[in-house]
């Protein structure tokens, strides 16, 4: 069996091992793959894997032994499922691999923006608190979570961590979901979207994107939000109207944003966040650790022996 890697550096820039897809197969693994590259990069392969790679029907139709495609993440709409499907392709994704890691990023993203360590850390490494008259100082604004409220608009697998993590810090919760107040974890309340923009401190995104949840935040739902708060997202960028952000941190509307995505990625040159007060933007790391890529790998193989043993499992073009 021919498998072809189209982009496996994200997952593996050489700190993991292909080992157990090795075994299932002829296996060619190339760290990145462009749009042109892919039909002849995947020429007789029945069995491809992506992260970010599109693969379309023009592709598929070209690839006559094309059996399996295997997506190196949760979201595969890198692929054109419709087509895999009416091809009787099988397209595996890789469910619940970084849930832990996800909800650690957005509490990293809420502790950067209410105690600033890496403001003053480098603020010290620089002599300023050397050359301080008194024996501390501070000019950002230091905040306590406990009391506050966090408001979770998905409440998903990453959505439970991260509430669990709030109730951690004395948090109260708000969520948005579809479940009942009775299968909520205790101590979260369940509130319209409108009303957990408006009381929250804090709101994480944890929504899938979809036609309803594009732009959900804009300058009419920005425009609800505390003076004080903070908008946290880890989950797709296009949630959020970019200009309108920027224009709320600009302004004073809204305290501050912490962002592990955007509407484009990499990021491209004049996105008004880059250069907004008090954004703070990391390059879609939340899934990234060392411990989350191992279990990606470790399922992505499993995916793939299970379709070879006839037993398919996560396969989303079903």
């Amino acid at each position: 069996m021919k498998i072809v890697v189209l982009d496996g550096y994200a997952l593996n820039p050489g700190d993991l091992s292909w080992t157990g897809m090795e075994a299932l197969g002829e296996l060619t693994v190339y760290e990145r793959t462009s749009p042109s590259e892919v039909l002849e990069r995947s020429a007789g392969a029945e069995v491809l894997i992506t992260n970010k790679t599109v693969i379309t029907a023009e592709h598929m139709a070209a690839l006559p032994q094309l059996k399996y495609i295997g997506v190196l993440a949760t979201g595969y709409n890198v692929v054109d499922i419709d087509e895999a499907r009416n091809r009787g392709i099988v397209v595996t994704n890789i469910p619940a691999y970084s849930t832990a890691s996800v909800a650690q990023m957005v509490f990293a993203h809420v502790l950067n923006i209410t105690q600033r360590v890496g403001y003053y850390a480098t603020e010290n490494a620089n002599g300023r608190w050397t050359n301080s008259v008194d024996f501390c100082y501070w000019d950002t604004d230091l905040v306590e979570l406990d009391g506050k409220k966090m408001g979770i608009v998905g409440l998903g697998n990453i959505g439970r961590a991260t509430a669990r993590i709030a109730q951690a810090f004395g948090m109260e919760g708000l969520v948005v979901t579809s479940k009942e107040q009775s299968a909520l974890p205790e101590g979260m309340k369940k509130v319209t979207l409108d009303e957990l923009f408006a009381q929250s401190d804090v709101v994480s995104l944890h929504c899938p994107l979809t036609p309803d949840t594009k732009e959900m935040v804009n300058a009419a739902r920005l425009q609800t939000m505390k003076p004080s708060a903070i908008l946290i997202n880890t989950g797709r960028g296009p949630l959020v109207n970019e200009q309108d952000l920027a224009d709320a941190l600009d302004e004073g509307r809204i305290a501050a944003a912490g962002l592990d995505v955007l509407s484009v990625e990499p990021s491209v040159t004049g996105n008004p966040l880059l250069g907004a007060r008090n954004c703070f933007i990391t390059p879609h790391i939340a899934w990234a650790t060392k411990e989350a890529r191992i279990r990606l790998m470790d399922i992505a193989v499993n995916n793939l022996k299970s379709y070879q043993e006839g037993i398919i499992i996560n396969n989303v073009a079903g």
